[in-house]
């Protein structure tokens, strides 16, 4: 029952904070503030009232368009909202019963909340930069980078967290936080080298595609991103999130030329530019959620 509940919460919480992604993901490119004014038309100024600003229904009872001037209030809207919440719901979802179970040891009761918002922390970052990168081809520093901060330091506290809880419950753990091994000190070394390491990935792609090109071809912001999904997930779950994000971008690019328009105009349309960050923030939702299994598989299939 407490899992169920805890899902629900979770789930509306995420609704609420999907729209306020929503405000932020609207002004962030203008510069304008995301706490005033309050919430309005992007067209005719119209205030929304506190009945225009629920989140999904009010877009649901409008129709998809302002009461006041009747123009369209786009898709993102609402799509925004439903991913926050649904991702957040599951997220809560999977969380190990142990760590809602009353009767379990205090620092468990801890460990599964933070781990829990964390993984909420994640999913809003990548969604946003999602977003940003496939309206305006722009991944921000001043949220790449402290997210990739704030993504070791959650990594450490969880570390930290583990330690103690394996001591008293014997729990065992397969995500790389391997703290027997390497100690405290070397798995926090280990992770920060991760970090380098995956933003050095895009870098040596973008140094090679120069030499090639004499043009740039990958973003600096995408080797930032790079790093906060290995601060996050480490290197293995951000490698993972590199491949599905350049194999559904790859897979984009071939559906695009194969339209006709974009054959005739095949020149124009090789200088265009896709939006790496947002693959690889999807591959990041991905990776986060299923990582595991997802790179455990693999090892079986290629008999590791």
């Amino acid at each position: 029952m407490m899992r169920i509940l805890g899902t629900i919460y979770a789930g509306l919480l995420g609704l609420a904070f999907g729209s306020f992604l929503n405000v932020c993901l609207s002004r962030w490119p203008q510069g304008e503030s995301v706490i005033a004014p309050r919430s309005h038309c992007r067209n005719c100024a119209h205030m929304l009232p506190w009945w225009e600003n629920l989140p999904l229904i009010s877009w649901l009872l409008l129709r998809g368009r302002c009461r006041n001037c009747h123009c369209r209030i786009g898709w993102r809207y609402p799509l925004v909202e439903l991913a926050i919440g649904a991702l957040w719901a599951f997220s809560a979802w999977q969380l190990p019963h142990w760590g809602v179970n009353p009767q379990s040891p205090v620092i468990a009761i801890y460990y599964g909340p933070v781990v829990l918002v964390g993984q909420m922390i994640l999913t809003w970052l990548l969604v946003a930069l999602a977003v940003l990168d496939a309206d305006n081809l722009w991944l921000p520093d001043w949220i790449t980078l402290p997210g990739a901060a704030l993504g070791f330091a959650f990594t450490l506290l969880k570390l930290e967290l583990r330690v103690e809880l394996t001591s008293l419950t014997g729990l065992a753990f397969t995500d790389g936080l391997e703290h027997e091994r390497f100690g405290i000190y070397g798995i926090a070394l280990k992770w920060l080298l991760g970090v380098v390491a995956a933003a050095g990935l895009v870098l040596l792609i973008r140094w090679i595609y120069w030499l090639v090109r004499h043009r740039e071809g990958i973003g600096l912001g995408d080797a930032k991103l790079m790093a906060l999904l290995a601060a996050w997930l480490g290197l293995p779950g951000a490698l993972l999130a590199f491949g599905l994000g350049v194999v559904m971008g790859a897979a984009l690019a071939l559906i695009l030329l194969a339209i006709p328009s974009a054959r005739s105009q095949s020149e124009r349309w090789a200088l265009s530019k896709l939006p790496l960050g947002t693959f690889l923030c999807v591959g990041g939702v991905v990776s986060s959620l299923w990582g595991q299994p997802i790179v455990a598989a693999y090892l079986r299939w290629a008999g590791f």
